[in-house]
Parts: C-alpha cells; structure tokens; sequence
C-alpha cells in the first residue's frame, strides 16, 4: 500500500462511490454551508465565476426532477443541487458597471454582450460548474455523507430550464444529490492506467488501448456479477459498442436549446 493512502484526502478520493439511496434525516445546516463555501473554492477560469447552483427544496419540484430523470430516488435525496452555466449574472453586473460609469449613458456594449455568450465562455462556465459541484462532492463524502452526480436530469433540458426558470445565458450543467447513505455498494473497479494515461502523446497505435481491454471486461463483469446476480450486465466493450450507436434519449440536441437561453455555440 501506497504510504500516502491513509491520507485522509486521498483517502475520500480514492474511495468515492455513487450512494443512490438515503436515510430520511435532513442534512444540518452548517454541514450546508460548508458544502456551499467548498463548492465556492474551486477553479473558476479567469475568476468570471460562471456558475450557479440552484438548491431544490421543493418536494414537488423534486419530484418534477425524479420525472424527468426516470430515477425515483432524486425525489428522496434530502439535499439536491443543479449546477448551472451563468453568464446572466456577468452580463447584468457589466450593464450596471457600463451604467455606472456613464451616469445611464450607452450600455450597447454589455448590452449587446459579444463575448459573454460565445462557445469558449459556454465551455468554461459548462467546466467551472463541473468543477464547483465536484468540491461539493469531495466535501460532502469527507463528511461521511453520499452522492450522486445527475446527468439524467438533462432528459429534457427544456423542461428543466422553465422548471427552474432559468433566464437567458444559463444553461444546466449536472445535478448533485446529496444525503446520508442507506446503503454501501462496493466500489466499481477502474480500467487499468495503461487505458488512460499516457506520456507525451496520445497513442498512435490503437492497440496499444486494446491490449487491456480484455482484462477490464473480465473485472468489470466480475464486479457485475456481484452486484446484480439477477441481472446479467454485458462486458465494457459491449457496453461502450451500445452507446457508440445509441440513438436513444442521451442523443440530446444542445445547440438549439443552449440558442434559445442566448449562447451561440457556432462561435
């Protein structure tokens, strides 16, 4: 064993795992606040802060969420978290600032927003938001509580835009649900580093990628087997074939939506 694993940090790291079921007891506030202010101190690219997050108290609205997730279990998370892109905020404190300095004079500039909602400031805040809600996760498993990211809560974006009313140059990102766990799955194994990381360059032969492929699958199935004995899973290469091909409801058109909140993806 590495001498550094006990570190408490890498520790947490090292042992995150997705908790999908929670006991009913709410989560105390303090433990709230400090999840927030962890979340608050991740990277933000050129500090634009271009991200928000919307708490989800409301029992209906997080039922509104489960829907769209076709995962009941959002509905039961006693602290749940959707992570936003936000240039909103940005365009409105550079209008103020424009207004500011001209006595309500011209604001076409802010107004008009040039680089606000181009592609590059799309990705960065998609990345900042991403990074915010990882800190919450770290924070809240080193806390002994569990989580789950939410990818699925994009479904259907434009239903999760008028749900939480999210006004132009937003956009969601992830959802995080957030309790203390009723359940202690076991970890899901990795594919070996030789799969993932390489020096200097990407490979130029694939087969240096495929020459462990074999060894996952066999892990991965074992790990399957396990974990749904009533339930057979197909090997990671099948599973990855599947959704190389997969023209199902992940298949989500962004440009269109992300046009109607205000982002030109095409710049």
């Amino acid at each position: 064993m590495n001498e550094h694993s006990t570190n408490t940090v890498i520790h947490t790291l090292l042992n995150r795992r997705s908790i999908r079921h929670f006991t009913p007891e709410p989560i105390d506030p303090d433990i709230v606040d400090l999840l927030e202010r962890a979340a608050q101190q991740a990277a933000s690219s050129q500090f634009l802060n271009d991200w928000s997050a919307i708490r989800i108290t409301d029992d209906g609205l997080k039922r509104a969420l489960a829907d769209i997730g076709n995962q009941d279990y959002i509905a039961q998370a006693p602290l749940l978290y959707v992570f936003v892109v936000d240039e909103h905020r940005n365009l409105a404190i550079a209008r103020h600032a424009v207004d500011g300095v001209t006595a309500g004079g011209d604001t076409t500039a802010a107004a008009d927003s040039p680089t606000l909602n181009v592609s590059y400031r799309y990705i960065q805040g998609q990345n900042d938001a991403t990074l915010a809600l990882q800190s919450m996760e770290t924070a809240a498993n080193a806390l002994g509580l569990g989580c789950v990211i939410l990818g699925s809560v994009l479904n259907d974006a434009n239903r999760l835009i008028d749900l939480l009313h999210l006004p132009e140059l937003t956009y969601p990102v992830l959802a995080l649900a957030i309790g203390k766990p009723a359940e202690s799955p076991a970890l899901k194994p990795r594919m070996p580093r030789r799969m993932q990381f390489f020096d200097n360059a990407y490979p130029g032969d694939d087969a240096t990628i495929l020459e462990s492929v074999g060894e996952f699958d066999a892990t991965l199935h074992h790990y399957y087997d396990l974990r749904h004995a009533d339930r057979p899973v197909g090997p990671f290469s099948d599973q990855i074939a599947k959704a190389s091909t997969d023209e199902g409801p992940l298949i989500r058109p962004v440009a269109p939506i992300a046009a109607r909140q205000g982002f030109d993806l095409s710049r």
